[in-house]
């Protein structure tokens, strides 16, 4: 079945060449250019991917990345973040609320069909191992894509259960942070070292307690332990 990618800008041009151009590289497309029309849809659909604004008429994007991140039918969901604002800031709070990518405006069409087509693979590739296993209260179910502390199910990205399941594959081994980028993008890798970092604080403020385990290495990378 194709990929449905819903496709949230205010700006009908922008919509209708993002839309040419998955179309013609095998997807199918919603369009929507307000929030509110997005949030009527998700009452009763949930995209594969979502292209979001952040600069929306009657909504702020980041807003909407929280919503649909913290939902648990939506909270797996990959967002890429279009914007027009090149700070980096606005980026990483993008990432902080869950994003799991961003492309500024003006872009190359081509470049952003290949940052869809890498995302939705990071969320379709095997995991290392169905399940793992760290210390006495942390668990990781690759086949359900599911991370439990104790017997609380913990809700995650696909990006940030990407980077757990990398550093629960090998306790104690230290991952440098260009080795977790191109783990989660290979060449198509996101261009601002401080994405793995803004990731790996979500993820140990979601883990509560377990997020101890997860040690940074000054100068180096992050590893997991018990």
């Amino acid at each position: 079945m194709k990929k449905l990618i819903a496709v949230v800008d205010d700006e009908p041009d922008i919509v209708e060449l993002i839309s040419i151009h998955l179309i013609k590289s095998g997807f199918d497309i919603k369009r929507f250019h307000d929030g509110d029309t997005f949030y009527e849809y998700l009452k009763t659909g949930i995209p594969d991917l979502v292209i979001l604004d952040l600069m929306l008429p009657d909504a702020d994007g980041l807003d909407i990345c929280r919503v649909v991140k913290n939902q648990t039918q939506t909270a797996a969901v990959p967002i890429i973040m279009l914007t027009a604002k090149g700070e980096e800031t606005d980026k990483i709070i993008g990432l902080e609320l869950g994003a799991d990518d961003y492309i500024t405006k003006p872009f190359s069409p081509k470049e952003l069909v290949a940052r869809v087509r890498a995302v939705l693979r990071r969320g379709s590739e095997p995991q290392i191992s169905k399940i793992l296993r760290v210390g006495e209260t942390l668990r990781i179910d690759s086949d359900r894509h599911e991370a439990w502390v104790e017997d609380n199910k913990v809700i995650l990205t696909t990006t940030e259960f990407r980077i757990l399941t990398l550093l629960a594959s090998k306790p104690g081994w230290v991952f440098s942070r260009e080795q977790i980028l191109n783990h989660l993008w290979g060449q198509e890798k996101a261009v601002i070292d401080r994405t793995v970092d803004v990731h790996i604080k979500h993820l140990r403020g979601k883990l509560g307690p377990a997020g101890n385990l997860i040690r940074n290495i000054r100068g180096i990378g992050y590893k997991i332990e018990s």
